[in-house]
């Protein structure tokens, strides 16, 4: 069978276990590039836990970065889900060669400006003397990498798309095994330190972006990349960036959290407490990361399904990823609340960094189960293509609540660094109860949707009727 006609006729729990199992697995072990490198970078002897605050404080430009890879790659790949729904390939492809041309664009762009600014931006991003030049030194090569960052990672959810999750996984298994075995190398043998890191973390990267490249040029997928349609077209990128610009607009609203956070936790814990959180949201990617790949695996199944008006397999293709999400980060959420210091001694051997991070992931990720439910959700109206709601549940979490919630709760009360730690279950909190509203207002009119599709069909058997008789 056809692996876009899989997509609209095998069974809705069949197709969440080809799609989401090997895209949850890539998003786990793609997830331990930065986890793995932080891992590294706070055991180096007598620096590590400031090696450790100095690669936390880059995270605000990784996620920029990360950013436009969505804007790009999330809104191709979704967009390249509908239009093969549609049965409409030439499109698919006209998008593909788009995303290519765009990331090459942007990642030059980033690269350029990241070097040029790079010191003025880690002082914003709350870098102080004793760690800017670990900063320094990590994002230099970072910079140097954005294109092969991007590409590898923008291209591969049009793998997912064109109906190969596996492959998708092994594009990413081969970026962050090589990631994984280079690490120590540079890191600890060559004795390279925090350049190390960043140094094994872009060769991983080319690896996985010639595997991506060959897939899409020479390899066995069904849209390929060629040079009719790496000419930008004006409405291709409009298509592009109205679905990409939700995921684009959360990860650029979580960089501007992550450097609230960073001067809120300098000025009331100081580097310390940044180091902390670096910890903690690095155990919060571990568990955050299946429920991306739920969403990914999700999503060229609800597109299609959308995309052919089976309104009844797309209500299926959302409630089980909501059920699997929710399981998972109540284990992670078990895991933190009684036995967080084995997560964090993974991460650090130093005491105090230990004792702050405690009270900082019980309290920061105290909400964490209903984040499964939230986030599968927004993915939901990505997937059907309803941009502008998507990007309000998006920003709701992240922006509208969390950023006031940052600002005021450290002055309420004296609460200082708790303040901090609080802002996050709140507005979890707060954005899940809104998400539920307008997701099962949603669902609502789907139903509906269904009933009007089946009022046409019987009249149209009725009109039908007379000429066959």
């Amino acid at each position: 069978m056809n692996r876009q006609k899989l997509l609209g006729e095998e069974k809705i729990s069949k197709l969440l276990m080809q799609f989401s199992v090997p895209a949850i697995i890539g998003m786990m072990v793609n997830t331990l590039y930065n986890i793995v490198d932080r891992m590294y970078i706070g055991n180096i002897p007598e620096v590590g836990g400031l090696a450790l605050t100095g690669v936390g404080i880059t995270m605000p430009i990784m996620t920029i970065i990360l950013a436009f890879g969505m804007l790009v790659g999330i809104g191709t790949s979704a967009r390249i889900s509908l239009k093969l729904g549609e049965h409409k390939r030439d499109e698919a492809e006209q998008h593909l060669g788009n995303a290519f041309t765009l990331i090459l664009l942007i990642s030059i762009l980033i690269t350029v400006l990241g070097l040029t600014f790079m010191k003025p931006l880690l002082q914003i991003f709350g870098a102080s003397q004793d760690t800017e030049i670990y900063a320094s030194q990590y994002m230099q090569i970072i910079f140097i990498g954005t294109i092969f960052n991007m590409l590898s990672f923008g291209l591969n959810h049009s793998i997912r798309s064109d109906g190969n999750p596996k492959i998708a996984m092994f594009s990413m298994l081969i970026g962050a095994g090589t990631n994984i075995l280079l690490d120590p190398i540079f890191i600890f043998a060559l004795g390279l330190g925090v350049r190390g890191a960043a140094i094994a973390t872009v060769i991983s990267q080319i690896a996985s972006t010639i595997w991506i490249l060959y897939y899409f040029t020479k390899g066995k997928g069904s849209i390929k990349i060629s040079r009719h349609n790496v000419k930008l077209k004006k409405a291709v990128i409009i298509s592009i960036f109205s679905i990409g610009m939700s995921p684009f607009a959360m990860q650029i609203a979580q960089s501007l959290v992550q450097v609230l956070a960073n001067n809120a936790l300098k000025e009331y814990g100081g580097d310390l407490a940044i180091g902390a959180m670096t910890i903690i949201s690095s155990i919060s990617m571990i568990f955050m990361m299946p429920l991306f790949g739920l969403n990914q695996g999700s999503q060229p199944i609800i597109g299609y399904n959308y995309g052919a008006k089976k309104y009844h397999r797309v209500k299926d293709a959302v409630k089980i990823p909501v059920i699997v999400a929710t399981l998972i980060v109540s284990v992670g959420w078990l895991l933190i609340q009684f036995a967080p210091e084995l997560l964090i001694r993974a991460f650090s051997s130093d005491e105090s960094l230990l004792e702050m991070a405690k009270t900082g992931l019980r309290t920061f990720l105290f909400m964490l189960p209903v984040l499964g439910f939230q986030t599968i959700s927004s993915n939901y109206f990505q997937s059907i293509g309803q941009a502008k709601v998507s990007m309000f549940l998006s920003l709701l979490r992240q922006v509208i609540l969390l950023i006031p919630c940052l600002i005021v709760l450290p002055r309420v009360g004296g609460l200082g660094l708790m303040g901090v730690w609080l802002a996050g279950p709140v507005a979890d909190g707060l954005a899940s109860i809104i998400t539920g509203v307008v997701f099962f207002g949603s669902l609502r009119k789907l139903k509906e949707n269904k009933v009007n599709d089946c009022d046409k069909e019987m009249a149209s058997l009725h009109q039908e009727s007379p000429l066959k008789v």
